[in-house]
């Protein structure tokens, strides 16, 4: 599954969905994590009120299950969800790579059932039927 992080300095997810100068996509699985993608966003990116800054920045997400930030306003967060996407709402002292590690291990561990039907996104259904007598 690939996972975002929105980050201003490339090394922590400081950054507000709606300020984010960078979004760093990540491929994650039960073995590990690589990184995929850059985005980088420019312009008018401070202005509150603007919807159209969130455009190229859901477009980057498009494929991704989960999103890491530091802050989300609520419109933001519900075009987010819509796209079904998790926002996970960090400190801003995280470090992208602390996280992708926790990551790994819960997904390795137990994880929680949104994360399950994330990873399993995309994969093909098994169904079990009982056999007939």
């Amino acid at each position: 599954m690939k996972v975002a992080f929105c980050t201003q300095d490339m090394q922590h997810v400081d950054a507000h969905f709606g300020w984010a100068k960078n979004i760093v996509v990540y491929e994650v699985d039960k073995a590990g994590y690589r990184m995929v993608e850059t985005c980088q966003f420019g312009g008018s990116m401070f202005e509150d009120g603007n919807e159209d800054k969130l455009i190229p920045k859901l477009d980057a997400l498009a494929d991704c299950a989960i999103v890491y930030l530091s802050a989300i306003g609520a419109s933001a967060a519900a075009r987010v969800v819509a796209k079904k996407i998790h926002p996970v709402k960090v400190e801003a002292t995280d470090t992208i790579t602390a996280l992708l590690d926790r990551l790994v291990e819960t997904i390795n561990g137990n994880p929680p059932p949104w994360l399950r039907k994330a990873l399993n996104a995309g994969q093909p259904q098994e169904l079990a039927f009982d056999e007939e007598d």
